[in-house]
């Protein structure tokens, strides 16, 4: 009789599957620099970026992050790209905190205004291929930059093979329609809830 056993069934499937699959990766061939936005009241969305910058280090391509908003905290992610990668990423820190935090709407407005002036500097470099916009969502939902100018900024001036990511909550949707990339992260549970502070390592 012929061999029947669970491990030859799977094996048949799995040529299946990868014969499949095969057939649809032929016609995937281009490239192109990609708009990314991390979305959605999920933790995870700064995360997945400085994941993607740990990527680009290992993958030898010069890459820069530029965080709105975070300023005065101390994060682990920054502390360990400044110590440690300071030629491989460029580093730009342009907020002083939540709004909730500085309560200064036009010190929030200047701060986000010279982070973006940074970051347009930075994705026209031609030697730059990523670039990390982390929390410009924020600036973004509250009006500190003007959307338009993002919007046009992204895709008439960015170079054609530069990969650009924004994250945080409340994405617009002209954004999200522009996009190449969007992931929103939905949160299911979070410590918060239950009083638990932000830890490090976690959040931070």
């Amino acid at each position: 009789m012929p061999d029947t056993t669970d491990a030859t069934r799977h094996r048949d499937k799995m040529q299946k599957i990868k014969a499949a699959r095969d057939r649809m990766m032929e016609g995937k061939t281009g490239e192109k620099g990609l708009i990314i936005v991390h979305t959605g009241a999920g933790k995870g969305k700064s995360s997945s970026g400085f994941g993607m910058i740990m990527r680009c280090i290992a993958h030898e391509i010069p890459c820069a992050v530029v965080q709105f908003i975070k300023g005065n905290w101390t994060t682990g992610e920054r502390e360990f790209l400044r110590a440690r990668f300071a030629d491989e990423c460029t580093f730009v820190v342009s907020g002083e905190g939540f709004t909730w935090e500085t309560q200064d709407r036009d010190r929030d407005i200047a701060a986000a205004r010279a982070g973006w002036e940074q970051a347009k500097a930075l994705i026209r470099n031609p030697d730059i291929r990523f670039v990390l916009l982390d929390e410009i969502n924020i600036a973004l939902r509250y009006d500190y930059l003007p959307l338009e100018e993002v919007l046009a900024f992204l895709r008439d001036e960015k170079p054609p093979m530069t990969h650009v990511v924004l994250t945080g909550r409340n994405a617009k949707p002209e954004l999200i329609e522009m996009a190449d990339l969007v992931t929103e992260m939905t949160l299911i549970k979070h410590p918060f809830r239950d009083g638990i502070k932000a830890q490090k390592g976690v959040e931070f």
